[in-house]
């Protein structure tokens, strides 16, 4: 059964060979043929091209030999430089080079033929001009129009269309980008049919563009005058009923959230195509599917770029271990790392419900990805060393925290436990176990702490920062960030939920700070650190962070959310100053006073510390005893002792503590 089954196959395989020779070969006969035209065409056409056959006792060439030998230098060349492997109705520019250069050596060599045969007796002169533009002309234009046939270009010459037949059916749709994305988004709609939307006019970056078309398509207005274009198109009721941006909205100057907002509330779809980091989940699609865009997107500043080179790299057949990954960014490093195709994904989280739901989008986007969930409290150490000795990881990401200021700040017993003592368990977990590399998820708010939940945050970085290895053992590194735009501790779901109520929306402080960036780019700079400590030969633990540009008021996002509603701010919806929680800082840094910062890749920097102590168990012993007695004043007070002493600003008081420098 299983010989016949393998000659089955073999005999699939074989048919299948044959059939891809036989298009191959009908390719360069077509070449072939069309080259033997264009010779014969152009030596009849010639002034002193009288056909000749030889029966005048001429000593010359005559046509029929001259064409044989065009043809067979044009089916020579044509083999050498590979057209058949080129399909027809994806002719581009690049072809067409390549059949002029074609063309250009056929007509060369035959000359040197001739000169060499007959010295081109007979041969006229201007056939050696007119043959090579007669072959380039006819082997590109038969391409050229299997590609219109393919794309139904030709289409709206068709007569026998009826009126009703040429108005469009489906939603008009209005590009907004550069020309070059619009040309290739509508070539990509023209390959694979599709009517989804119907391209009503291009809004571009540059006013030089105004007038001009793309693939039939017109390019109506520059960005800064985008009422003007919308006004335009209401008059030619072409209005449209989605906007499609064909690159990431924060790189788009111009647009102002007022003008959002009044399109989302005349029924305006605001739509993108997938970014660099969806791709990957959408192998083998022609056309990319669209879908709607968030607000975190419109208020986002420009992204940096994925290498994704070094990161699919580091990840590709590897095993991944992911700690909270039912958290806003434990998801979505998940989510990258599966779209770079990990040999197995672990979930690991201690909320079920957020657990299962990134397992079902995980079974859902990433069937093919190995993955198993873990329902498990990174407090707990024994239960995390034998999770990890189970799962063998090559990769952890420690996403795993409590990151609300407000609950910390009244839970900091809650805040040692998780942040602190569950880094030091998830890093001995990630040595027992022979883990290559783990990565801490980092905040802001760990530089010159006034909070417990940065001060635990401080302490998880130094536990880290501690963590030296020597020969093959696990390197560590930290990510260090600011606030991330949709996370779950973010403002911006509080901001929406109070919009949607009415308001007022509630702003602590005027002149209160932060620095933003969405849960994408967070994730591939946890991603980006993990591939860059990966390099060289230090085994010491590394801390990185984002150069986050400005950092952006409060006050300033919530009249752009209210705006992005279609409200405007202190008229539809008030904004309320309620004054600063406790803990809580008006600005926030990226660098401590006992740091700085050296560049390592683009926009992205390494810290280089000078701690005055070395986090050991030691230290962790008295404040973990504290936080499960519940000890909350003195919880806090070993905590903020223990970050003084990190920061230099009161001597360790262990007698084995020494100066650690990380570079």
């Amino acid at each position: 059964m299983l010989r016949k089954s393998m000659l089955r196959i073999r005999s699939v395989n074989g048919v299948r060979r044959m059939e891809r020779m036989a298009f191959r070969a009908q390719t360069i006969v077509a070449d072939v043929v069309i080259a033997a035209f264009a010779f014969a065409f152009a030596y009849l056409v010639a002034p002193s091209g009288l056909p000749g056959f030889g029966l005048d006792g001429a000593p010359s060439l005559n046509v029929v030999q001259l064409v044989v030998l065009y043809a067979a230098l044009a089916a020579g060349f044509t083999m050498l430089f590979r057209r058949e492997l080129s399909p027809w109705r994806y002719a581009s520019i690049p072809d067409a080079l390549v059949l002029a250069r074609i063309a250009l050596l056929t007509v060369g060599v035959f000359l040197l033929w001739v000169f060499v045969l007959d010295r081109a007796r007979g041969l006229p002169r201007s056939t050696l001009f007119m043959a090579p533009i007669f072959q380039m002309v006819g082997s590109m234009g038969v391409r050229i129009l299997r590609r219109a046939l393919h794309e139904h270009a030709l289409d709206s010459f068709s007569p026998l269309k009826t009126i009703s037949d040429r108005v469009t059916q489906s939603p008009s749709l209005l590009l907004i980008g550069p020309p070059s994305l619009a040309d290739t988004y509508l070539r990509d709609v023209a390959r694979s049919h599709d009517r989804t939307y119907t391209p009503v006019g291009i809004v571009g970056p540059d006013a030089r563009d105004v007038g001009q078309q793309v693939r039939g398509v017109c390019i109506i207005e520059c960005l800064d005058n985008l009422d003007e274009a919308l006004a335009d198109l209401r008059r030619w009721n072409r209005y449209p009923r989605a906007i499609l941006f064909l690159e990431e909205p924060g790189r788009l100057k111009g647009l102002t959230a007022d003008q959002l907002g009044r399109l989302k509330n005349d029924g305006i779809r605001l739509l993108r195509l997938p970014s660099i980091v969806e791709l990957a989940q959408h192998d083998g699609v022609t056309l990319l599917p669209m879908r709607e865009i968030n607000i975190e997107e419109l208020l986002a500043r420009e992204p940096i770029e994925l290498d994704r080179h070094a990161i699919g790299n580091l990840i590709r057949g590897r095993r991944v271990l992911v700690t909270g990954a039912g958290g806003s960014i434990g998801a979505e490093l998940a989510r990258q790392v599966a779209a770079f195709q990990c040999a197995h994904l672990t979930l690991m989280d201690f909320s079920e419900t957020s657990l299962f739901e990134i397992e079902r989008e995980m079974a859902e986007i990433f069937p093919h990805v190995p993955r198993k969930a873990v329902l498990c409290d990174v407090r707990n150490a024994t239960r995390v060393t034998n999770v990890f000795l189970q799962e063998t990881p090559d990769l952890v990401f420690h996403a795993a925290a409590l990151k609300h200021v407000s609950m910390v700040e009244r839970h900091p017993c809650e805040g040692v436990l998780t942040n602190v003592i569950g880094t030091w368990n998830v890093a001995e977990a990630a040595k027992a176990c022979g883990a290559g590399q783990m990565v801490l998820i980092s905040t802001d708010k760990a530089v010159d702490p006034t909070n417990v939940m940065g001060a635990t945050k401080r302490l998880a970085e130094s536990v880290i920062q501690a963590q030296q290895t020597i020969g093959k053992g696990t390197r560590f590194s930290a990510v260090r960030f600011g606030n991330v735009l949709g996370s779950a501790g973010s403002v911006v779901p509080i901001f929406k939920s109070q919009i949607e109520r009415g308001g007022p929306v509630t702003v602590t402080h005027p002149d209160m700070e932060r620095f933003f960036m969405t849960i994408p780019e967070a994730a591939q700079l946890v991603l980006h650190a993990t591939a860059t400590c990966a390099e060289g030969e230090g085994r010491d633990a590394r801390l990185f962070l984002l150069e986050m540009g400005e950092p952006v008021r409060i006050m300033d996002l919530a009249r752009q959310m209210i705006a992005l509603s279609g409200r405007t701010p202190g008229k539809d919806i008030e904004i309320e100053i309620t004054g600063l929680r406790p803990g809580e800082k008006l600005t926030e840094a990226l660098l401590d006073e006992t740091e700085r910062s050296l560049p390592c890749a683009p926009k992205v920097m390494e810290v280089v510390s000078n701690s005055a102590i070395r986090i050991n168990a030691n230290h962790l012993a008295e404040v973990e005893a504290l936080a499960e007695r519940g000890d909350v004043e003195d919880v806090r007070r070993a905590l903020f002792d223990l970050v003084a002493q990190i920061r230099g600003e009161r001597p360790g008081a262990a007698p084995n503590l020494r100066v650690v420098a990380n570079g």
